[in-house]
């Protein structure tokens, strides 16, 4: 049966209260649109909140489009040229929040997440944009000249739809695919979602290898197809993790290998590793192997890696293709993951609404007139570091200055 609840009229809904819905419904009330931001969370920007340890990684001094992922990555490039890091680090300080660069460019808040989410909310506030949540989205519809949206409150009708309800990743945080659902009930194409940023898993061979070396991180160059990155890995019970399998998660497919450096201070041949071994070998021939792959990658790993050769002989007796298999392991380590931990604990969805039914200016539908789309619900997705939420900051702000 219909909602015959009153209906409420606004100018601009915007569905999900996280970074890219609380940009856009900022911006469009500040152009003077009545505008209202539902979510069924019960507290808006959570994603935000526990963003960066709790100190979120706000945006990255070096954004490029070349550091964005999808079908047509350059699609990003007006949004991000129009909004850019340094507009939003403007906001950061006019609000009076301290931030510092951590490494690569990445901007990190000094004190807590929760400065950037209060901002946010102030700034809606004092549009006059209004926030309702813990509030369902139980159908959408076009209207005469706009847009019904059912919600868990009543019924809502705007001149407006804006979808930011992001993506699949951290389901336990109530992610959903509702807007890849409002894309394709409106005929808009979904390419291939899948987790990114996220950690790898391994069949019981090499996991067997992995796990009692958990708890260990160190700076790898790891490669696969396109992918290549110089940053750090940490060895766990379940696989590998830290920012460079987090990076190259997004470049990885199944079945494919990834190629991993343990000794990146070397060239990338096994040269550099093996001359270092057979200096040692001359210089200090009586010590163990253990030692003297301890001046080259953490000495815990060195032990691991002597005891793969199954020998208590000194270097010195040690032959040297033994070294050289040994060199080729430590700068060209193959791994096939079997899988990834998945959604569960991906940082954003790989995929998304098809860009080319977008317009990269407004982020509009270019088939349906007031009908936008922003944020990780997008074929749009970021290296790790920041760009992400630059891309939801920069989105949302091209969404509200046409809505």
């Amino acid at each position: 049966m219909p909602d015959r609840r009153r209906m409420e009229q606004v100018d601009v809904i915007v569905l999900g209260a996280g970074a890219a819905g609380l940009m856009a419904g900022i911006e469009a009330a500040r152009r003077g649109r009545r505008v209202l931001v539902v979510d069924h969370a019960v507290a808006a920007g959570e994603k935000i909140r526990i963003s960066g340890g709790g100190r979120c990684n706000f945006t990255n001094l070096n954004i490029a489009v070349d550091r964005f992922l999808g079908r047509n990555p350059r699609f990003a490039l007006s949004a991000l040229k129009r909004f850019t890091q340094w507009d939003f680090i403007a906001r950061m300080d006019c609000a009076g929040i301290a931030w510092h660069e951590k490494t690569l460019g990445q901007l990190f808040c000094d004190g807590s997440a929760k400065q950037v989410v209060a901002m946010l909310l102030d700034d809606l506030a004092a549009a006059g944009g209004m926030l309702r949540l813990n509030t369902a989205v139980q159908g959408v519809a076009q209207a005469m000249g706009g847009y019904e949206v059912q919600l868990s409150s009543g019924p809502v009708r705007a001149q407006a739809l804006i979808v930011a309800t992001g993506g699949k990743s951290i389901p336990k945080m109530g992610a959903t695919g509702l807007g890849y659902q409002i894309a394709a009930q409106f005929g808009l194409s979904v390419t291939e979602t899948r987790p990114a940023l996220v950690p790898f898993t391994f069949g019981p061979q090499d996991l067997e290898w992995i796990a009692p070396l958990a708890g260990l991180a160190l700076p790898v160059r790891v490669v696969c197809g396109q992918g290549h990155f110089d940053e750090a890995m940490l060895m766990t019970h379940r696989g590998l993790s830290g920012p460079a399998m987090l990076q190259i998660s997004s470049y990885w497919r199944e079945g494919a290998a990834i190629a991993v450096n343990l000794a990146p201070q070397f060239a990338a041949s096994i040269g550099g590793v093996l001359a270092d071994l057979e200096r040692s070998k001359s210089q200090n021939g009586r010590a163990g192997l253990g030692r003297a792959l301890a001046q080259i990658v953490p000495a815990r790993l060195a032990e691991h890696f002597a005891g793969q050769l199954s020998t208590q002989k000194p270097l010195a007796e040690i032959p040297r293709a033994d070294l050289q298999r040994l060199a080729e392991m430590l700068q060209n380590w193959q791994l096939r993951p079997v899988g990834t931990e998945g959604y569960r604990t991906a940082e954003v969805t790989l995929g998304g609404v098809d860009t080319d039914g977008l317009d990269g200016r407004t982020m509009q539908s270019k088939a349906h007139k007031g009908l936008y789309f922003v944020g990780e619900v997008v074929d749009i997705t970021g290296w790790l570091g920041g760009y992400n939420f630059q891309w939801a900051w920069s989105s949302g702000w091209a969404a509200g200055q046409a809505a």
